[in-house]
């Protein structure tokens, strides 16, 4: 099989992006943030239409955003014109027009849009657009920064690569089979003009298993199962030792759950009661007083969602807000006045980042807190609780891995390694799920490198993900 002499991995996640060299002896993380191995896959946009990724991406949002008031004005949409007088003066009628507006949408204070999870939105056929300060960025726009940054850094190390091979989900959100040649469309687009003019995408377990295999190429286990749990998904491969001694790929499988969705179940769980979920709304009627619930499902969708969530500052959403805090006491008071405080200052994005750090930081202590005094919230959360709360999906990872166990028509004894990786994985409770199953099987991969090394790895040995036959 011939070589590139410099193998190019590039792993554009959900969250990340980790990009790697390898020479042909060794692997090699560019320094592609700050010195940082691991950049944010964020992309921030101002009102003037300067661009920033990474950690610049992410202060600039902070720095101009959170905390600040939203405030929404309508936005000209058009105007109108009616004849009006006719019949009634001698001159025929006359033409009155008004300026149109839409409903209050346009956060007159906002400095910036901040991007992220896009890769999550690729497979979508319903998202052609995203409109940025009234101009319209396609999906592929707002990923290409993140990686022009790759390919910047990689011409700082004197690399001019045009070959890369790039990571992909083994399934991307979305209708299928159409969201994964969508995604693979749009990533294709990106990477093209970026510079990289031959682009071999890589399912991420199988890239991770690569990684594996060349660092133990002594290797003689019959059956390898790789977990990778990042931002958006769970993917799985199986790879089967061929009596010549070679690995072939005989299953993969993935679902879309990762952490990005335990980041919101923890806000469903952890805040909604605290922002008026299961509240009651006192209204006076014409002869009575009324007690209904208050609507917090129409709250619910935009709140898990930290990047719409500015748009609640409306007077349709915050008019019943407004309405309870005049009437409720007490704890409800509190609870009224948090979430409005919360629309207004912006704190979606803060809550998250925090509520991701707590995920992270349980993975090695038994309880944490999180603390957002901006809106008088301090929740302690146990480890315990934490597990509790994943009940679903740690059922989901189970069946997810008995479907891959049966697409290889393996059962679980018969596997011999289970690689782990992704940021995902270090959940205890998610490594648990897989013990269960194959007990003293576990080995653990570098949760944020091992697939960009892996890629490097197979875009040097110009591996072709169709053949099947992994690299070692």
């Amino acid at each position: 099989m011939p070589q590139n002499s410099i193998g190019v991995g590039i792993d554009f996640g959900t969250s990340n992006t980790v990009a790697a060299i390898y020479d042909g002896s060794r692997v090699r993380f560019l320094p592609l943030d700050h010195g940082k191995f691991t950049m944010p896959s964020s992309t921030y946009i101002t009102k003037s239409f300067e661009i920033s990724t990474g950690l610049d991406a992410i202060q600039q949002y902070i720095d101009s955003n959170v905390g600040r008031k939203v405030e929404l004005v309508p936005e000209r949409i058009g105007s109108a014109s009616l004849a009006v007088g006719a019949g009634e003066s001698r001159e025929g009628p006359k033409t009155l027009t008004q300026t149109v507006y839409s409903e209050p949408r346009i956060d007159r204070g906002l400095q910036g849009r901040l991007f992220r999870g896009i890769k999550r939105l690729l497979g979508r056929q319903d998202l052609k657009r995203l409109v940025v300060f009234e101009r319209l960025f396609r999906p592929v726009a707002l990923i290409t920064p993140v990686l022009t940054q790759v390919r910047d850094t990689l011409k700082n190390e004197g690399i001019e690569a045009v070959s890369c091979s790039a990571g992909r989900p083994v399934h991307f959100e979305g209708e299928q089979p159409f969201a994964d040649k969508l995604a693979i469309s749009r990533l294709n687009e990106a990477y093209s003009l970026t510079g990289f003019e031959k682009v071999r995408f890589v399912e991420e377990p199988i890239a991770a298993s690569i990684s594996y295999l060349h660092q133990h190429p002594q290797n003689r286990a019959a059956s390898v199962l790789t977990t990778d749990f990042g931002g958006g998904t769970l993917d799985f491969s199986v790879l089967h030792r061929s009596e010549q001694g070679t690995y072939n790929v005989i299953a993969t499988h993935g679902v879309a759950i990762g952490g990005d969705h335990i980041d919101q179940k923890m806000f469903e769980h952890m805040l909604f009661p605290l922002l008026g979920q299961g509240e009651r709304w006192l209204r006076e009627g014409h002869d009575k007083t009324i007690f209904t619930p208050f609507p917090f499902e129409q709250y619910a969708g935009p709140l898990l969602n930290w990047g719409i969530t500015y748009s609640l500052n409306q007077n349709r959403y915050t008019a019943p807000i407004y309405d309870c805090l005049a009437r409720a006491k007490g704890l409800s008071h509190r609870k009224f006045q948090r979430l409005l405080r919360y629309i207004q200052y912006n704190m979606s994005y803060q809550v998250f980042a925090s509520l991701s750090d707590l995920k992270t930081e349980l993975s090695s202590v038994e309880a944490g807190q999180l603390d957002v005094p901006e809106i008088d919230l301090n929740i302690a959360l146990s480890r315990s609780e934490f597990e509790e709360m994943l009940g679903d999906f740690l059922r989901r990872v189970d069946q997810a891995t008995m479907e891959t166990l049966q697409l290889a028509n393996l059962r679980s004894d018969e596997i011999d390694i289970v690689l782990c990786t992704g940021g995902s994985s270090l959940i205890p409770a998610y490594r648990q799920t897989l013990e269960r199953r194959f007990p003293s099987k576990l080995v653990d991969l570098d949760p944020f490198g091992s697939v960009a090394a892996g890629l490097a790895i197979a875009n040097q040995k110009n591996y072709d993900a169709g053949t099947h036959n992994v690299p070692g």
